[in-house]
């Protein structure tokens, strides 16, 4: 075993953890994490304009009557995330790379604008087409960013920017650094979107259509539910690395979905990243609020006693590191095979629900830090069997690591009576 878990760590896990930190996808993870309050903020309009309560009731009139009004805020922030998202990962690149971070954030927002383009309307004038600037946007303001930075550090590198004296204030030398490089970027985008008049959007959306569509299916959502897991398993931090990839396809997921709720469309898509927090990650990866309860109910060590009352209230608001690397999971051949397995059983029973139409997908990005039914009752708007597949999601939980944990809290009694009894003879 010991050989095996090397092997997987110099193999896999070790070089997957530095991809994880490379910097473009370091970026792109920061600019998504970076608006989630935005996000969060908007997304929960949804559930106000469309409340968990019968639509004749005096709150259901209310919300119909002023849908429009309600729905603002939601529009002005999650509705247009990729707004945000786009500085946000241009502002982490050109940190990473020691450029002026504000420069890099605007000239990437700049870019991205440059692909919406605008519209005219007969009797308003020009108007900016909003379609594009939420997650349906994402990809293309990912790949601008990018370029946009990589443009302005070629431009610093090569020293190919407009020098003021030392006397000028540092934030207006900088914009003038930036001219250059600015310049060259818009006009790209100009010639790329105005003169030959290519719709980068249409085109990256049938370049990663494969993609998209591959992570709704229910392979698409054990394959990053085994990966997590299992990078966890050697103390990596799963989702910081597998979300680094899928990240950016989970937001587009929750971003439509909320998308077609405002419209009054059919909800799209099972799995936007809200699925995988409430359904699956219950207590935190691993499903592990079921080893916390499962040590509250049979633990007979002193050790595990101890780490279940410790541990269940962070537990229950899906903070798990203390059982992580307390119990500890990591390394822990006997606990690593439940910690892969419940969150397996659980991601396919509650994609098999989601999918029958048992539980309404998730559209509502609410703190991870709820307590998982409330997390599930509020990011489904508010479906009372949501709240039904969790607890059941727990049992399972509770049922599949409890042989395990029996098995390896005997031995730490075993080991505990051995030290006792070495205690004694040494005292005698």
């Amino acid at each position: 075993m010991n050989k095996f878990i090397a092997f997987l760590e110099n193999n896999l896990s070790t070089p997957m953890a530095k991809l994880s930190e490379q910097k473009h996808l370091r970026a792109i993870r920061d600019g998504v994490v970076s608006a989630l309050p935005f996000i969060i903020f908007g997304s929960l309009f949804l559930i106000i304009a469309f409340p968990p309560v019968a639509a004749d009731s005096a709150v259901g009139e209310w919300a119909a009557k002023h849908i429009a009004e309600i729905l603002i805020p939601y529009r002005l922030t999650m509705f247009i995330m990729t707004l945000y998202i786009t500085f946000g990962i241009g502002y982490s690149l050109s940190q990473s790379y020691k450029l002026d971070p504000l420069s890099g954030g605007l000239l990437s927002l700049a870019a991205f604008l440059f692909t919406i383009g605008v519209e005219v309307m007969d009797g308003v004038g020009f108007v900016l087409p909003m379609t594009n600037l939420g997650g349906h946007g994402l990809f293309v303001g990912m790949i601008v960013s990018i370029f946009s930075v990589e443009i302005l550090r070629l431009c610093k590198t090569k020293n190919i920017t407009i020098k003021m004296p030392d006397s000028v204030p540092t934030s207006v030398a900088r914009s003038f650094e930036a001219l250059i490089p600015v310049t060259f970027v818009l006009i790209v985008m100009t010639i790329i979107t105005v003169v030959f008049g290519v719709d980068l959007h249409s085109l990256i959306d049938k370049a990663v259509a494969p993609l998209v569509k591959a992570g709704d299916t229910l392979p698409g959502v054990l394959v990053p539910v085994f990966l997590i897991t299992f990078f966890w398993s050697f103390g990596i931090h799963g989702v910081s690395v597998v979300g680094a990839v899928a990240r950016p396809v989970w937001e587009v997921y929750l971003a439509n979905n909320s998308a077609a709720v405002a419209a009054g469309q059919d909800i799209p898509h099972i799995a936007p990243e809200t699925f995988f927090q409430w359904f699956i990650w219950i207590g935190g990866s691993g499903a592990t609020l079921g080893l916390v309860i499962a040590m509250l109910l049979t633990a007979k060590s002193s050790y595990s006693k101890a780490m279940g009352r410790a541990t269940i209230v962070p537990s229950i608001f899906n903070i798990n590191e203390p059982v992580i690397f307390g119990m500890p999971i990591v390394l822990n051949p006997v606990l690593i095979i439940p910690f892969i397995i419940t969150p397996l059983i659980g991601a396919t029973l509650a994609y098999i629900a989601t999918t029958v139409g048992l539980v309404n997908p998730t559209y509502v990005m609410v703190p991870w830090t709820l307590p998982a039914p409330i997390g599930a009752y509020l990011s489904t708007g508010g479906d009372w069997r949501a709240v039904i597949l969790v607890l059941i999601n727990i049992t399972i939980s509770v049922l599949v690591y409890l042989p395990f944990f029996k098995m390896y809290d005997q031995k730490l009694l075993e080991q505990e009576k051995l030290e006792e009894t070495s205690d004694n003879k040494v005292a005698i």
